[in-house]
């Protein structure tokens, strides 16, 4: 099977690591985008580039047409889908087969097989692959669904049957809980997926998350590349992967490969796949589902065995042999992934968006970072918050380990709030290092982890940033000459300092409150109090973004800000955590409303998010509906006492 040119059917850091190996092996590419990645790397990487719709995915990335319309106006006689969008989906992969183009994935009833959880875990028991007890039945009325709930018995997990990432999931311990974790899940599912059909299982609790790369070609071989370990999750959302895993030895390894590639040979699957099992203490494990595409951790798979994946998948669509035979297959030394979001910790991880005003990815010996960023991008709420992947290989666990820490810490991001000093402390937990974690490990050892928390400045961030935005004050410049006498008032979040200072040229006298210190500043340099060290700071107007060991200080000079009085009072106004769409009110002028009663429900970047009052009284404004597009903190609807003082209650 012969083809020219690929289109990538995704967006970000996936769809710019696919054009690196599709160049490489000498082919032409295509890029599609929505209109808001206009600028984006992926576009200004690929070959050609179509503009398929506007910013929502069911307008662009998820719209088959447009996809196909745009391989068709390029030339593209092959289409690779990534990961996330179209890659698990039949209808796609149909059409592609249909207008004529390679589509480099499995063939299309294995994608409708495996893209079910309830088809898929029946196709695997009738194979003899290890299942988690449950319910997989078509009926999926409440009664049904609450009845089986009933006789499997807590703790309870509910799934979505379609997708992925942990959405339309939900772990119910109350039964009296039930019946509202089945609408929620539903309700995500749909709206992530088109599908609300569900799967029921019996959770079990603390065990390993630990999947096998697969891959067939069309000659009958089926082979695998060894295991994943994707223990640490939040939300059913991985946060660290590493192979091979510190709880499968050689033995364990065999036989879950053994019944990976069973998976596989049941729906005669060709290309790349991942068969994820629940693998307990006593070695006992249990099929998960199988995503038929390449998984966002394939990278730490292709550190340890030097193989390019996605040259594999091409190779395979153009009816090659598998390069290798399952006794050739060798792992060497140890690789662990990090995924890189626009979230905020401190905020239960909410998404952020925002401005890229800086990213230079660490570098070194062993590391690897995938992305998709460049200045000046808008990370918007359209699509998943994952900005990047920073991946660490090592001769063992530690070294990798070690060397992931400080890639971590010196990734330069600013402009919008990120994950990277939380990803640290997870790495350098004793837990972790032991190669201990399971799926319990951040409810267990992170809930009150300093890294939930706003960061805050020292006093020596507070008297390097009244420097930096003092010191081309005078326009003097990287000099010596320049003399002057400042009083400044800074402001990082909700954190007020007033700082003093005299300049010397290039040196400072700052004291901040009682406490005194000396800055020296030198191009790319900082000694503060006699101790040297790498300066990287991006200005923004009146405001300096500062890095170090993994955190970005955005401060801002306030000296000249107006008194800000709103909310001064107390205030009972619901207001949008960030950009997104309103999928559901609850709420209508008049209600009265209880705190914590949810008031709406948020859709943004493919995750909900409940809206709650902030304290008892009465709905007394509803300025959205169903479907609106709101901004980042908008006024949504507002609660007022009935004495007219929020803080009474």
């Amino acid at each position: 099977m012969s083809f020219e040119k690929i289109l990538i059917a995704n967006r970000g850091e996936i769809a710019c690591r696919v054009i690196q190996t599709a160049q490489e092996l000498g082919y032409r590419t295509v890029a599609v985008y929505a209109q808001p990645d206009a600028g984006a790397r992926h576009v200004l990487l690929a070959d050609e580039a179509v503009c398929i719709g506007p910013a929502t995915a069911s307008a662009s990335y998820l719209n088959i047409d447009a996809v196909i319309d745009a391989c068709q106006r390029t030339g593209a006689d092959a289409v690779h889908p990534g990961y996330g969008f179209l890659s698990e989906n039949a209808e796609f992969a149909r059409a592609c087969s249909a207008a004529n183009i390679t589509f480099i994935g499995p063939p299309v009833d294995a994608i409708h097989l495996m893209g079910s959880k309830r088809l898929s875990k029946i196709a695997m028991l009738d194979a003899g692959v290890p299942c988690i007890p449950g319910y997989q039945g078509e009926a999926q009325d409440d009664a049904t669904l609450l009845d089986e709930a009933g006789r499997i018995g807590l703790p309870l997990m509910i799934k979505a049957s379609a997708g992925g990432g942990g959405r339309g999931m939900r772990v119910v311990m109350d039964s009296g809980d039930i019946a509202e974790q089945l609408r929620s899940a539903r309700s995500e599912a749909k709206n992530a997926f088109g599908s609300d059909e569900l799967i029921l299982e019996r959770a079990v609790i603390n065990p390993r998350h630990v999947e096998i790369q697969v891959f067939a070609d069309r000659h009958g071989n089926v082979i695998h590349l060894g295991e994943r370990d994707c223990s640490i999750q939040r939300r059913h959302q991985k946060v660290v992967e590493e192979a091979p895993s510190p709880a499968v030895d050689p033995a364990l390894r065999e036989r879950m490969g053994e019944a990976a590639v069973n998976a596989a040979r049941a729906c005669q699957y060709v290309g790349a796949g991942t068969v994820e099992f629940l693998l307990a203490d006593n070695g006992d494990f249990f099929f998960l589902e199988m995503n038929t595409r390449l998984q966002v951790e394939h990278p730490v798979t292709e550190m340890i065995t030097g193989l390019d994946l996605v040259a594999w998948q091409i190779r395979v669509a153009r009816g090659e042999p598998l390069p290798l035979e399952q006794t050739q297959v060798r792992l060497d030394g140890h690789a662990i992934e990090v995924r890189l979001y626009a979230e905020d910790p401190a905020q239960d991880f909410m998404p952020q968006t925002g401005t890229v005003v800086r990213w230079q990815p660490a570098h070194g010996a062993g590391v690897r970072i995938d992305h998709g960023l460049v200045p000046g991008y808008t990370v918007s709420s359209h699509y998943d918050p994952m900005l990047a992947k920073v991946i660490a290989w090592g001769e063992n666990r530690d070294d990798a380990r070690r060397r992931l820490i400080r890639a971590v810490e010196d990734t330069r991001l600013a402009g919008v709030n990120d994950n990277r000093r939380f990803l640290a402390a997870v790495l350098r937990h004793p837990v972790f290092a032991r190669g201990e974690a399971t799926t319990a490990f951040l409810a267990e050892h992170f809930a009150d982890d300093p890294t939930l928390r706003p960061a805050t400045p020292a006093a020596r961030d507070w008297a390097l940033a009244a420097a930096l935005l003092c010191h081309d004050h005078a326009g003097a410049g990287w000099s010596s000459s320049a003399h002057a006498t400042f009083a400044l008032e800074l402001a990082h979040g909700d954190s007020r300092q007033s700082v003093s200072l005299v300049r010397h040229g290039n040196d400072f006298d700052i004291r901040i409150g009682e406490q005194a210190l000396t800055v020296c500043l030198q191009p790319e340099r900082v000694t503060i109090d006699g101790i040297q060290q790498a300066l990287t700071f991006t200005r923004q107007e009146r405001s300096v973004h500062i890095e170090r060991a993994g955190i970005t200080l955005a401060i801002h000079d306030a000296t000249h800000d107006a008194p800000d009085l709103e909310g001064a009072a107390g205030s009972g106004a619901v207001k949008a955590p960030m950009d997104g769409a309103v999928l559901e009110v609850r709420c209508n002028v008049g209600d009265s409303v209880t705190r914590g009663q949810v008031l709406a429900v948020m859709e943004a970047m493919k995750m909900e998010h409940s809206l709650v009052a902030p304290l008892d009284g009465e709905i007394t404004a509803v300025n959205v509906e169903t479907g609106s597009q709101v901004k980042g903190k908008q006024t949504l609807m507002v609660v007022s006492c009935p004495d007219g003082d929020p803080d009474a209650r």
